[in-house]
């Protein structure tokens, strides 16, 4: 009989997930014997059900909100990736029993962008909205693509001014207030605060978006999201959800976990139509 491997994704909400459905098609594409389930973790349980999905037989774990710190702690080792995210959003149980953590969020939005959008990130000006853990996971893979110059804006600026100091080693980037952005335009502007979970837009100068912005939100759903409305309202040349980003950092996981690399377009197109 076909071993079936267990993998799972913890969070606290977790029923919205798509990733076991995404895992799901992977393993179909790609001939793999496995099961995957999303777990409620309760918001002090994490490194109790962590154990308690390893002793019973699994085989490695996605981590969303608001465990990946913890999940970062919790890990025997960390791959550079994660040692520099300071956040892990995959864990997987290596033969010797120790647990190797992973972030592969950077990657997956980077692939988004350049490969499934074809957004140029080289060369250009770049704007991260928000500062907390969705940012910090994503700045060293965009810092490798050499943009011009890179700006992390925040509502409090202090945030943005100590994120910046941490990754200032990889490129040109500094931090600052919203309200310090005013009268600079760019290229790229990728939205990475929690205002679009509850359907609101950051507090922005008029002047950062125009004809030639292309906007990003790791928000995504049925319908645009408010950053993306708020996007076309300025006049922006393209705006996209982060559904792509979704299944592109599933798809490292996946990677990470089994050896092979399952086609992330067709799934992309499957969940967008669904």
């Amino acid at each position: 009989m076909t071993q079936v491997d267990r993998y799972a994704v913890m969070g606290n909400p977790i029923a919205h997930s798509k990733s076991p459905q995404i895992h799901q098609l992977f393993a179909q594409q790609t001939g793999q014997s496995i099961s995957y389930q999303a777990i409620l973790v309760e918001k002090h349980g994490f490194a109790e059900a962590v154990a308690e999905f390893l002793t019973a037989g699994g085989k490695g774990l996605n981590v969303t909100v608001p465990f990946k710190q913890e999940a970062w702690q919790l890990a025997d080792q960390l791959s550079a990736r994660a040692q520099r995210a300071g956040a892990v959003n995959t864990l997987m149980l290596r033969e010797s029993g120790s647990l190797l953590g992973d972030n592969t969020d950077g990657v997956g939005l980077v692939r988004d962008l350049t490969a499934n959008l074809a957004v140029e990130l080289a060369g250009k000006r770049l704007l991260i909205l928000g500062a907390g853990g969705a940012a910090r996971g994503v700045l060293a893979p965009l810092l490798e693509q050499d943009p011009t110059h890179l700006v992390i804006a925040n509502r409090t600026a202090e945030r943005a001014e100590e994120l910046s100091g941490l990754f200032s080693d990889l490129g040109d980037l500094k931090g600052c207030g919203f309200d310090a952005l005013g009268g600079e335009a760019f290229d790229v502007v990728i939205n990475a605060t929690a205002a679009g979970l509850q359907g609101e837009v950051p507090d922005l100068p008029e002047g950062l978006i125009g004809p030639e912005t292309c906007c990003y939100d790791m928000v995504y759903g049925s319908a645009p999201t408010a950053f993306m409305r708020y996007a076309q309202q300025c006049g922006a040349r393209c705006t996209f959800d982060g559904l792509g980003m979704l299944v592109e950092q599933a798809a490292e996981s996946f990677r990470l976990w089994r050896g092979v690399s399952p086609e992330t377009g067709p799934v992309i197109d499957f969940l967008r139509h669904q």
